[in-house]
């Protein structure tokens, strides 16, 4: 039986070690981001803007700003 258990123990330390090297393997491939570079950060004043919402209606900073402030999301399109 403990021998067993100890077999069972065993693998699941190979496993999660071999989990551990993948990822780090396919992390190190990776660029590094510099996320200042990408474009507004918090507090920073965003430009005018006007564009289309979903219902083909103009929007600009203007219109959308609510009594307390304004929080705009930046989302990638899912079509790349």
């Amino acid at each position: 039986m403990r021998t067993l258990i100890l077999n069972v123990i065993g693998r699941v330390i190979c496993a999660t070690l071999l989990l551990s090297l993948s990822a780090l393997a396919a992390a190190q491939g990776r660029a590094v981001i510099e996320v200042a570079t990408l474009g507004p950060q918090i507090g920073d004043p965003v430009p005018s803007f006007s564009l289309r919402d979903q219902h083909g209606q103009n929007q600009t900073l203007e219109s959308i700003a609510g009594t307390n402030g304004t929080m705009l999301l930046f989302h990638r399109s899912a079509d790349w």
